[in-house]
This record gives C-alpha cells, sequence and structure tokens, in this order.
C-alpha cells in the first residue's frame, strides 16, 4: 500500500491509506445489531404463537357450544356427556385443544384450553365465555 508523506498515526509510523473493507469493531456492531433484533423477533413470535393456540381453543368451545344448541334443538331433554355426541352436529375438534362438555340444555358447560396455551376458556348455559 503507497505510504503518504507527511502524515504520522498516534504511533508516529506513517498513515497508510485507506484499505477497502471493515474493521473489527464496525463488524462486532454490526453483529450484535443482527442478535438484538433477532432475540426481540424471536420474542414476539413466542408470544404471537401462544397467542395463536388461545385463539384456537376459543374458537372451539364457541364451536363446541354451537353444536350443544343443535344438538339440544333435536333433543331437548337428554344431557351431553362427551363431544363424540356433537360429531353429528358439525363439531370438529382442532388438533391440541382438550374439550370437555357436560351437562343438559340448562347445566350446560363446556370448557377448552390448548396443549401449548396458557389459558382455559369455559362457556356457560347462556353462551357467556369467560
Amino acid at each position: 500500500m503507497p505510504i503518504r508523506t507527511g502524515q504520522n498515526n498516534r504511533a508516529g509510523k506513517p498513515k497508510r491509506e485507506s484499505a477497502a473493507g471493515f474493521t473489527l469493531v464496525e463488524l462486532l456492531i454490526v453483529i450484535t445489531v443482527i442478535a438484538v433484533l433477532s432475540s426481540i423477533a424471536v420474542l414476539n413470535l413466542i408470544s404471537y404463537r401462544k397467542r395463536a393456540y388461545n385463539i384456537s381453543a376459543e374458537g372451539d368451545a364457541r364451536n363446541a357450544y354451537i353444536a350443544t344448541q343443535a344438538y339440544f334443538n333435536d333433543h331437548p331433554d337428554d344431557a351431553i356427556s362427551s363431544t363424540a355426541q356433537l360429531f353429528l352436529y358439525g363439531f370438529l375438534q382442532t388438533d391440541n385443544v382438550n374439550v370437555w362438555v357436560g351437562g343438559s340444555q340448562g347445566t350446560l358447560s363446556v370448557r377448552t384450553n390448548h396443549t401449548s396455551g396458557d389459558r382455559t376458556y369455559a362457556i356457560d348455559s347462556e353462551g357467556r365465555i369467560r
């Protein structure tokens, strides 16, 4: 590399003309920024995934409630004790969602949760979700 005359660096040695490329500090800063951004993205991904699991459990609770209403329309005096009775009324359980159904038309209870979610949803005989 050519040496400029008349210019010295801090150590008293002649300065070299700038070389193409990045310094180690610049590379470390870029790597640090990428690491911080990727950690933020991973944390958001985890929370969005958990929210999606909870939404699928809530959806199954609503669908099970609608299917129980159709069942009670055909069998007003019967009680429901399992989700198998709701299959003929259009209820299809989502994978990894636990569904518990029980009771008669006036005492119906539907509870759902996803195995990877963090909430349990319950619907009473009036259709109120908690």
